[in-house]
Formats: structure tokens, sequence, C-alpha cells
């Protein structure tokens, strides 16, 4: 079982954690009518898939420092290292949400339209996408290219909702 991943764009944390507070953390993309523009992108963590994706866009090779995250969402205090979280904490079970570094945004937001083929094709031979048809993926990394562009445009940043 892999985690559920949507990408979404917002003006701020803030305006983020209020989203989620009148939500009890419930993705902004499944509200009706979203709360935030968005996408949804099962199984694409920030940090590794990602990540993939912004390292074929680059032609670079991947690593784990690649897509910087902000912890926005649970608002409280993690769990210390002298005490094992329970069932019902919230770094336990999710959701957690991440603000993505402007890097990743403005990356996304440059590849070229007539890239992405090679782009997606570069991507599917990442180890975690193994089995991954580049017809398949095509479509998402052409809609998480079109959200960062438009939060790049409006001056938003990009967000990570996630759950397992």
């Amino acid at each position: 079982m892999g985690a559920l991943t949507d990408y979404f764009r917002a003006v701020d944390a803030a305006s983020v954690v209020r989203a989620l507070e009148q939500t009890d953390g419930e993705s902004p993309l499944c509200a009706e009518p979203h709360v935030f523009d968005g996408v949804e992108a099962k199984h694409v963590d920030p940090a590794v898939v990602l990540a993939q994706l912004i390292a074929a866009i680059d032609r670079i090779e991947w690593r784990v420092d690649l897509v910087e995250e902000r912890t926005v969402w649970p608002t409280s205090p993690a769990p210390g290292p002298n005490g094992p979280a329970t069932e019902d904490d919230p770094w336990v079970t999710g959701p957690w949400v991440s603000e993505l570094g402007p890097l990743a945004r403005d990356t996304l937001a440059g590849a070229r339209d007539s890239d992405i083929p090679a782009v997606v094709a570069r991507w599917v031979e990442a180890e975690e996408l193994d089995g991954t048809r580049v017809e398949d993926m095509q479509p998402l990394a052409e809609e998480l290219v079109r959200l960062a562009r438009r939060a790049r445009d409006a001056g938003d940043q990009l967000y990570c909702w996630m759950s397992l």
C-alpha cells in the first residue's frame, strides 16, 4: 500500500492550515467545490518520485534534497525521541501537508511542452516507477507542469497533501 498524494497551489501556508482545519485534514481536492486548484497524483511523493521528475526535467541525477519541503500540517509538534507516537497521533496516521520549495515549482513550470515526452521517458526509468509506461505517466506530468505554471504566474506556492 502506498501513499495517496495530491498536489495543489495556495497563496500561503496559513490559508492551507485554515482549509484543513475546516475539513479535519481532508485533501483540499476532495471538497466540492475544490478548496484549491490541484492535481491528484497517487503514489507520487515529493522527496522521491516528484524529485525524479524534476531530475528528469533538469537532466541531473536524483538526490534526496532535490525537493525542499516544509511541513505545514499537522500543526502539532512532532513527537519527541523518547516517546513512541500513538495510533491517533497525526504524525503517525497522517494526513501530512508540506510546502514545496520554489525551486520545485519553478523547475516544473519551466519545462517546455515539446520536451515533456522525453522527460517522461527518463522519469519512468526510475526504480520507483518500475513497470510504468510513458503513456500512463505523461498526462500526470503535463498536469503537474500546468499546475506549477499557474502557481508561479499567480505567485502561489505548491503544496503536497499526503496520507497512507
